[in-house]
């Protein structure tokens, strides 16, 4: 054999090494302890490489044994060594960036929230000064972190438009951002350099949601997000669908009434204008100054108004869209939408129920946030971890130790 054929054939054994290592990763990740026994029947490859790669995770601190569960056994014999996250390991900082508010969070492996901390915004901030006040919030939430866990990357969430290639925003209307490169701000507050990666709210909720929320094991779902606006994240043969761009899921601006209220967008009736922030607000009264909160206002209701019915009636009849559409199993209805459904559920399932075709109703069901109001927080967190599993070495490579320590000097 030839050196040239020699080199390839070595270089394609390490990439396919470093693909079983960022696989095994994946699975505990998301399962949070699993035996060696589970990983072998998952991957279909013999005990002794996964034994291999599980060492190799061990060595780069990504990982650590975990006991058998006491009474749990594979097949005969002593029962298989387990493997889970390591505690102090490497992490992420995840960012949801609301309209009134951040949530910074250190989050590890297995969707560990080890740290959090919260700042109002306001929305007629300048993306400067709201990225000075994330920057501080970072510092708070990893004043703490051992010096020894490495930082790989940070994932921030955002109730706007956003391009895929680039995680530029394109449009944020309730911050009134156009063309806002906020990731690179943030960074350029923070004085540090590390991978960072920015999605819209709805399709991050949708991930989290999927991965480790009420849609785990259901690959075809949607997540609907009522972040003053309403936008949907959706999940079909188990990945999100992003569109060309990276901006499906703008389902709020949808047209729902020709002959509806005008919306911000430009258009008249869009769906939001029904079944939006401001639209219920106006409908049960709400101070414009609380409007940003409006699912705890929601929440302080004991009964639903005659108006909150007729919105729920306008949401069923929107959702039989999406669902006609895409035919999902799971709708997840996130933010205030869920506060919504809590007072107001049989009118959404009879609206639903009288617009949606009866094939694609059969299969459906629709629920509330098993992530509660951290879906796109740990969605952040989930797409600033992704190149730990497609490459741990090469993201170790990368990352940044006792960051800590750079932020204060």
């Amino acid at each position: 054999m030839s050196p040239q054929r020699r080199t390839g054939l070595g270089t394609n054994q390490e990439a396919v090494r470093r693909h079983n290592l960022g696989t095994v990763l994946r699975h505990v990740h998301s399962a949070g302890a699993m035996s060696r026994a589970e990983l072998t029947s998952r991957m279909g490859l013999n005990r002794s490489t996964i034994a291999g790669l599980v060492g190799e995770l061990e060595q780069l601190g990504i990982s650590e044994r975990a006991e058998p569960a006491e009474g749990v056994r594979q097949g005969a014999g002593r029962p298989s060594a387990g493997v889970r996250v390591a505690d102090n390991g490497p992490y992420v900082i995840a960012v949801d960036l609301g309209v009134d508010r951040a949530v910074v969070a250190r989050v590890g492996l297995g969707g560990r929230i080890l740290q959090r901390a919260q700042a109002p915004v306001h929305a007629d901030g300048e993306a400067w000064q709201v990225g000075a006040a994330v920057a501080s919030l970072v510092r708070a939430v990893v004043e703490d972190a051992p010096a020894r866990s490495p930082l790989v990357g940070m994932g921030i969430s955002v109730p706007g438009l956003v391009r895929r290639s680039d995680g530029l925003i394109r449009l944020a209307p309730n911050l009134e951002w156009h063309d806002v490169s906020f990731g690179a701000i943030v960074l350029a507050a923070l004085g540090l350099d590390v991978p960072v990666c920015l999605a819209n709210d709805a399709d991050l909720g949708a991930l989290a949601e999927h991965t480790r929320g009420a849609g785990v094991g259901t690959d075809e779902l949607i997540y609907i997000s009522g972040n003053v606006g309403v936008g949907a994240g959706v999940i079909t043969g188990g990945h999100r669908l992003e569109g060309a761009g990276g901006y499906a899921g703008e389902v709020g601006h949808l047209r729902f009434d020709p002959e509806g209220r005008p919306c911000h967008c430009g258009n008249r009736g869009c769906w939001e204008t029904e079944v939006g922030a401001h639209a219920i607000a106006e409908a049960i009264q709400c101070p414009a100054d609380r409007v940003a909160q409006l699912g705890e206002v929601l929440d302080a209701f004991d009964s639903p108004s005659p108006a909150l019915r007729a919105t729920g009636t306008a949401l069923g009849h929107g959702l039989a869209s999406l669902v006609n559409m895409f035919n999902p199993r799971t709708v997840i209805l996130g933010g205030y939408l869920r506060s919504l459904y809590m007072l107001v559920g049989p009118e959404v399932n009879a609206g639903l129920a009288d617009r949606a075709l009866p094939a694609p109703l059969e299969s459906v069901t629709l629920t509330l946030p098993g992530l509660g109001a951290d879906s796109s927080l740990l969605g952040a967190a989930e797409i600033a971890l992704e190149p730990l599993f497609v490459d741990p070495v090469a993201a170790l490579g990368t990352a940044l130790d006792d960051v800590s320590s750079r932020l204060a000097g």
